[in-house]
């Protein structure tokens, strides 16, 4: 396993005392455990302590913020078109099974984060959660990070976003409220599609969607403002006029302040993933998606512009929005650009 050489490109407080390309953390700095109960069987965690948790998006990225924080790598989520699977290639880690059953654990992140925040160096820039894989996945459940990260992040008055198909955020609910007393908080939940039998096959380790949506509408009688991420609008599987229809009302129906349609992109390592997993569930689907993305990871503009198209106006007619420049409590998905150049382990874009 390649510990060793997983660095960071920048930091948002740089250490003088090593170089610029020293490892995020060592071999020696990881402990892994099993856990003896159902909820993880088959599930290994690498426990590490990192050397930095604030992390620089790429500029390229074209993201509406600059600043990540990832305590886990790895999802039990288990999504099979998950962007983020190619991130487990740089420790040598299965970017297929493994991403679901090798969950790499920061379990300083909520320490590391307050020191840095404090930092004379770091000037309270929004600090977006969720962006690579989910910070309420199960893991969270035991390992108890977000608290301490969200308590940090509160107590600094730092703006912050959130993006989860976790339940599991609601109990967090008290610290989000405090935190949005003093500071801009978004939350976005990530609902695809409510299509029960495409969600068991695709998202097996998530909540369902309708529980997702009663997170919606929970933190929305709270005060909070949820937005929804739909994505990802999956081609021939879940973009059938009846499909985006239902899912856009149910969406409606429990309180979100908007909704924002992504149709699924297909970068390396979670293409051929993703693929392997069509040809074994939906074998005449497989040329359909050979034509479609057959110029890259994104499908062909004018497919992108149909869905955005049926999803804006259902949600008009629905009487939700889809998210605008300036709505602070929104994450807006990337614009689909060039076929990116091949880069190392830094922070992605959106599920």
């Amino acid at each position: 396993m390649r510990w060793e050489n997983l660095t960071a490109e920048s930091t948002a407080e740089p250490r003088h005392d090593r170089p610029a390309d020293a490892a995020l953390f060592g071999a020696d700095a990881v402990t892994t455990r099993t856990f003896d109960t159902p909820e993880f069987a088959g599930i290994t965690f690498h426990e590490i302590r990192a050397r930095t948790i604030l992390n620089r998006v790429p500029g390229a990225s074209r993201m509406p913020f600059e600043w990540t924080v990832n305590p886990y790598r790895g999802c039990t989520h288990a999504c099979v078109y998950c962007f983020a699977r190619k991130t487990h290639g740089y420790l040598d880690l299965d970017t297929g099974i493994g991403f679901d059953t090798q969950i790499v654990v920061k379990v300083n992140a909520p320490e590391l984060l307050r020191r840095q925040l404090a930092s004379p160096r770091w000037h309270g820039e929004h600090v977006a959660m969720g962006t690579n894989v989910d910070c309420y996945q199960r893991a969270e459940g035991r390992y108890r990070l977000m608290p301490g990260i969200l308590t940090a992040l509160r107590d600094r008055a730092n703006p912050f976003s959130i993006l989860t198909k976790g339940t599991l955020i609601l109990r967090d609910l008290d610290l989000l409220k405090e935190s949005a007393e003093v500071t801009d908080v978004g939350i976005s939940v990530s609902v695809g599609f409510t299509d029960t039998e495409l969600w068991r096959t695709v998202e097996p380790g998530t909540p369902a969607p309708q529980r997702r949506l009663d997170v919606v509408r929970t933190l929305t009688e709270h005060g909070i403002g949820c937005g929804v991420l739909m994505a990802p609008v999956i081609p021939f599987l879940g973009d059938q006029p009846a499909q985006l229809r239902a899912t856009v009302r149910a969406i409606a129906a429990s309180g979100a302040t908007s909704v924002t349609p992504l149709v699924l992109h297909l970068r390396p390592g979670a293409r051929e993933w993703f693929m392997a997993w069509l040809g074994q569930h939906h074998p005449h689907l497989v040329r359909r998606y050979e034509r479609l993305y057959a110029d890259g990871s994104y499908a062909p503009k004018w497919y992108q512009r149909r869905i955005t198209r049926q999803v804006h106006d259902l949600a008009e007619e629905y009487g939700i929005g889809p998210t605008r420049a300036g709505m602070p409590r929104r994450i807006r998905p990337p614009e689909p650009t060039a076929e990116p150049a091949e880069a190392g382990p830094t922070q992605l874009t959106l599920l």
